[in-house]
């Protein structure tokens, strides 16, 4: 099918339909209000709260996907039809316009999986925000991690001191391109929610230095993970990678 770069109904549907930032954002404040905006609460309970952030995001965007999605279409087919169209007419506008519509269905589809990649990214960025946590983003060091504990300044002047940080809602191979992202980092963490991580994959990782930061129900559920040393919580990063870091750049500030 050719590509339809300007389907009238998914334009009609982005004029509706929220940002992905703002999505998000309602989704972590609902869930703040709900368990609490302390910083301790968030830190001790990180996991919990990342993946009810998750699910929220998730039930949102499904609304929001919906309230933009139905009166998208019903514009559309309005300005196909007329207030004198005949249920033939209608049906005609319909079955006229199946591969917009099979164009329309399947962008819904693929903007979903970038949102969810997105989302889990902003979700973790906005947490480590509230815990005042220093850190650049994006910064190219022979890759581009998402995160650079604590700053790329530092990095400039003690690689080896830093904390390599990156997330990615599920891993798949492209894990490996997390071992050019600072080579000459203290450590590389790759915060993931995907439960299907291979035994095989986490012993590469090891061999490459590299944790794998999970919330500590999914830690919990599958026996490679609690068999694997360099599958973390984040509340284990924290207590024993991120937090001692942090007592030992403020020292030397």
């Amino acid at each position: 099918m050719a590509r339809q770069p300007n389907n009238p109904i998914t334009l009609l549907y982005n004029e509706r339909m929220d940002s992905q930032k703002d999505i998000v954002l309602t989704a972590i404040n609902t869930v703040i209000r709900a368990r609490g905006d302390s910083s301790d609460k968030i830190k001790s309970g990180f996991s919990e709260y990342l993946l009810d952030i998750e699910r929220e995001t998730h039930r949102v965007f499904l609304d929001k996907q919906e309230n933009a999605g139905r009166p998208a279409l019903k514009q559309y087919l309005e300005e196909k039809t007329s207030e004198s169209s005949t249920k033939d007419d209608v049906l005609n506008a319909v079955t006229d316009s199946f591969n917009l519509l099979i164009a329309f269905f399947l962008s819904l589809s693929q903007a979903r999986r970038a949102r969810a990649g997105s989302a889990f990214e902003f979700i973790i960025k906005d947490l480590f925000k509230r815990l005042d946590y220093p850190f650049d983003e994006q910064e190219v060091i022979n890759g581009q991690p998402d995160f650079l504990f604590p700053s790329r300044a530092h990095f400039d002047r003690n690689p080896m001191d830093c904390i390599i940080f990156t997330v990615k809602r599920k891993v798949r191979e492209r894990w490996r391109q997390i071992v050019t992202e600072g080579t000459r980092g203290l450590g590389f963490f790759l915060a993931t929610i995907d439960k299907d991580v291979s035994r095989n994959q986490l012993e590469e990782m090891l061999a490459n230095r590299i944790h794998l930061v999970l919330p500590a129900t999914t830690l919990a559920e599958k026996q490679d993970y609690q068999q694997s040393v360099n599958a973390i919580s984040f509340e284990d990063f924290f207590a024993n990678w991120l937090d001692p870091a942090i007592a030992r750049w403020e020292r030397s500030a």
